[in-house]
Formats: C-alpha cells, structure tokens, sequence
C-alpha cells in the first residue's frame, strides 16, 4: 500500500500554504512526517491511501502496527487451460504478498469438472484466486490482477460486454468477491510467455499433479 502526506505549511511570507506529496511505500510515511514535524512549521497534516482513506498523524501511528499484520502489496496471477478430450480444465494462480515486512508466494492449482471451455476455465481460475485472497486475509487494498485472457480482463474492466450466459455468471461472483473484499484492482494483460508460472500449474492440474504451497521468499 502506498501513501501521501498532505499538510499545511507556515510561510515566513505568505499565507499558509497547502502542499500534498507523491505517493510513496507505506513504511517510509513516518520518516518523512518526522522531516517534516522538524521544520516546525507544519500546523495540520493528514496521511491519504490510496483506497482514499485519511487519518490524522496520531491515526495513522497506531494504524501501522495493523497494517504490518495485514498483506499488502497483492499481484496476483492466474491462468485456466482446457482440455476438449477430457471435458476437463486446470486452474494455476500464484500470489506474491508482503505481510510483517517479510514477502511471500501462494501457488495453487486445482483440476475442474463442469467447465464447458477454455474462457469459462480462464474464469474459474480468477474466482479460485480472489478466493485465496480472502483465507489470507486480504481487505480494503489496491491489488495488482494479471493474467493472459483478453476476454475475461476486458469484461470484468467493464470494457467488453459478456454476452454468454454461463460466463455472465462467473462475472458476477467475481464482481461479487471484489466487492466483498474492498479491492481496487489493476488488470493487467499479459503475453503467454509473460505468464508461465501460472499456465505450468494449470497444466500441471490437468496431467492430475496438485500443488498449493504458501512460501516465505527470501
């Protein structure tokens, strides 16, 4: 999660004057509020997120020690794969998070039953993944959604209609789960060669090998 400071400054000229920061990493807001409180000259300040949420330098102290218990910095990817022979379709998501300033790694696939084709694959993969999200506690943050399915980021931006019955339902629960989870999402498409993590572990469901592990990266 990123953060801005905006305060108000005492002028030796001027009226007070009204300034607002770039936004920065979370953990560098009390370093800089500290600079700032040094000049002396600082009369009122506030701390903004990027959801748009404000607290006050006294707020936000405390909040810090909940937000290190917390994941933060989410980039997510998934990737469905079909297979028309088998009527069958695999699932592969990998999550990169930070929590309590360590960073970590979800892997997960799952092999599906019931999905007509590759794009309904492509979706079930992306509901399993936003579920993921909420057993790790994710909530009320900005997340970073990448996969290589032109269809389904288009129509879950908004840019593209869905026209297909079946897929129009995996649309709403993934709205649904976005929504119940807070999150401001980026959708980012991606190349197929640019998501092979996600693709393997797909593939990897289908050929019956199953995979989820949480790992601490170093």
């Amino acid at each position: 999660m990123d953060m801005k400071i905006k305060y108000k400054y005492k002028s030796k000229t001027v009226s007070d004057i009204w300034f607002e920061s770039d936004y920065f990493p979370r953990k560098e807001t009390l370093i800089h509020i500290d600079d700032l409180m040094k000049t002396g000259r600082v009369l009122d300040l506030e701390i903004i997120d990027e959801m748009g949420n404000s607290w006050s330098r006294k707020e936000f102290m405390k909040l810090n020690q909940e937000l290190e218990k917390e994941p933060e910095n989410i980039v997510l990817f998934f990737d469905g794969g079909y297979d028309k022979e088998t009527s069958n379709a695999g699932a592969g998501i990998v999550i990169y998070y930070d929590k309590g300033g360590e960073s970590f790694r979800i892997r997960k696939n799952e092999l599906l039953e019931g999905i007509e084709n590759n794009n309904e694959a492509e979706y079930a993969a992306l509901h399993i993944a936003l579920g993921l999200l909420e057993e790790i506690g994710v909530k009320n943050v900005p997340c970073t959604i990448k996969g290589d399915s032109q269809v389904v980021m288009k129509q879950v931006e908004g840019e593209w209609p869905c026209y297909e019955e079946g897929l129009n339902r995996w649309l709403d629960r993934i709205e649904a789960r976005i929504h119940k989870l807070r999150l401001k999402p980026e959708l980012v498409i991606l190349g197929r060669k640019d998501n092979k993590e996600a693709d393997k572990l797909a593939n990897q469901a289908l050929q019956g090998t199953n995979v989820h592990s949480n790992k601490r990266l170093e």
